[in-house]
């Protein structure tokens, strides 16, 4: 399709990212004595804005990014990152469990908490600019410092912007979800709205509620843009390779991405609020 991103520019900030791969934040280093009492999900919070702001500031011969101004005029703008060449990539951060370092396990395997949030839509995405720089990370020992341990680069992948939020999107609609507001807010089908779907009957799509107790035929939906729940194949098969360590055995790729696809969504919305 024209007016897109196309996967051969893709290819091209790919390969001129690749130094990024074994880069190592000695400035974010932590204590090895106290990673045992972290789990996985609190490092990425630690961690995580940190290395987004360092980033573009790595000695990187040609890396070509810079902090973007953002344009939603928030916090945490849109998009992350501008490059050189004129692309725009927003950037999206991987912890990868470090099976040598001593941390808590979670009982249950943890999808990766990053997301396309609501903000990010076809209103300002720029389908031939933007991109998802997907970073793959986890926490080493410092070979400087066997007391320490850092946050290392690992891998990374260039997504098309444009295609995850096509994906995300229409995989809400096709689940019966829509949209309220000018792509304001992203819903689901409450079981009221499911069960009326079952029997034939109309559905009020002029309000929405944001639990069950509140009796409406949609909910908001609080899982709404989970990178693990994009069913993008790019996207999926980097994840896969990445999946947290939890002593249960890996299973296969497509095992999980047909899981992503077809988990129903009113499970979803009942994990969250569990």
């Amino acid at each position: 399709m024209s007016n897109r991103i196309s996967n051969n520019e893709l290819a091209e900030l790919k390969e001129q990212f690749k130094p990024l791969i074994g880069q190592r934040f000695r400035s974010l280093s932590l204590p090895i004595v106290a990673l045992a009492t972290f789990e996985p999900s609190q490092i990425g919070t630690i961690v995580g804005t940190l290395m987004d702001a360092l980033i573009p500031h790595l000695d990187i011969h040609n890396l070509g990014l810079k902090k973007h101004k953002g344009i939603l005029g928030e916090r945490e703008g849109y998009p992350d990152y501008s490059h050189e060449s004129g692309k725009r990539l927003e950037l999206k951060l991987l912890y990868v469990d470090n099976p040598d370092l001593k941390m808590k396990k979670p009982p249950t395997p943890r999808e990766p908490s990053a997301r396309l949030t609501q903000k990010v839509t076809v209103k300002n995405v720029d389908s031939e600019l933007d991109a998802m720089l997907l970073i793959a990370y986890r926490i080493e020992v410092d070979d400087r410092n066997q007391e320490a341990a850092v946050p290392r680069i690992i891998d990374l992948e260039l997504l098309s912007m444009i295609e995850l939020i096509e994906a995300r999107d229409k995989r809400m609609i096709d689940a019966g979800g829509r949209w309220f507001g000018n792509y304001e807010t992203p819903t689901i089908l409450s079981n009221i709205g499911r069960e009326k779907c079952e029997n034939n009957i109309a559905l009020n799509t002029s309000i929405y509620g944001r639990k069950e107790s509140e009796n409406k035929d949609f909910n908001e939906d609080t899982n709404f843009g989970k990178l693990k729940r994009i069913p993008h194949p790019k996207l999926q098969k980097f994840l896969a390779k990445y999946r947290l360590a939890t002593g249960s055995d890996q299973i296969s790729l497509d095992t999980t991405i047909d899981e992503l696809i077809e988990i129903d969504e009113n499970e979803l919305q009942d994990e969250e609020r569990d």
